[in-house]
C-alpha cells in the first residue's frame, strides 16, 4: 500500500481531528491553526514541514516521522514522541506546550526548545546533546541516565538534573540556575 506524497501545500484553520488527514508524505507544508487533538497519526512523515497554533493535544505519533519540522506557538501536551520513527528526527518547538510528554530514549539531539513548557516531560535515556533549552520551563521534568553533552541550559528555569545519572559534560548553566544541580543535597542556597 503506497503512501500519497503531498507537498508545498498550506492547510489553514481545518480540524482534522473531526475531518481526518489523509496518510501520507508531507514536504515543505505549513499547518496554520489546525486541530490534531487524539488524532492518530501513525505511519505519517512530515519532512520540512511548518505548524503554527496547532492542537496536537493526545495524538498519537506511532512511527511518525517527524523530519526537520518546526512547531510555533503550538500545544503539544501528553505526546509520546518515543514513538515516533527516530530516523532523522529533527524538530524545532517554540512557544510551545509539551506538558506531560515523553522523548524517552528518543534521538533528538537535532532538536531546539525555546521558550516553552516542559512540566514533567520524560527526558530519560534521551539523547539531547547540543540541544538548547533557552527561557523554558523544566518544572518536574525527568532526567535519568540522559546525554545532555553541550545542551545549553543558561536561560532555563525549574529543572532539577542530578549530574551523577547525567552526561553533563560542557552543558551550559548560568550562575541563576545552578541549584538546578544541587537539588539532591537538599541545600538552603542564599542568592
Amino acid at each position: 500500500m503506497s503512501q500519497h506524497f503531498i507537498d508545498d501545500l498550506t492547510f489553514n484553520g481545518k480540524d482534522f481531528s473531526l475531518l481526518g488527514l489523509q496518510k501520507g508524505n508531507y514536504e515543505n507544508c505549513q499547518f496554520i491553526d489546525c486541530q490534531f487533538k487524539e488524532l492518530r497519526l501513525s505511519y505519517f512523515n512530515f519532512i520540512d514541514c511548518q505548524f503554527e497554533n496547532c492542537d496536537f493535544s493526545n495524538a498519537k505519533l506511532t512511527e511518525t516521522g517527524l523530519r526537520n519540522v518546526e512547531f510555533l506557538n503550538c500545544k503539544l501536551i501528553g505526546i509520546r514522541f518515543d514513538g515516533c520513527n527516530d530516523f532523522l528526527f529533527a524538530a524545532k518547538f517554540e512557544g510551545c506546550r509539551l506538558d506531560y510528554s515523553s522523548f524517552l530514549q528518543v534521538k533528538a539531539q537535532k532538536t531546539d526548545f525555546l521558550n516553552c513548557s516542559l512540566l514533567e516531560v520524560d527526558f530519560s535515556e534521551t539523547n539531547l546533546e547540543g540541544v538548547s533549552f533557552e527561557n523554558s520551563d523544566l518544572s518536574n521534568a525527568v532526567f535519568e541516565a540522559t546525554n545532555l553533552k553541550n545542551a545549553d541550559f543558561s536561560n532555563a528555569y525549574s529543572f532539577s538534573i542530578d549530574p551523577s545519572k547525567n552526561q553533563v559534560e560542557k552543558a551550559k548553566f548560568s550562575k541563576n540556575n545552578l541549584a538546578g544541580l544541587l537539588n539532591k543535597y537538599n541545600l538552603d542556597l542564599k542568592s
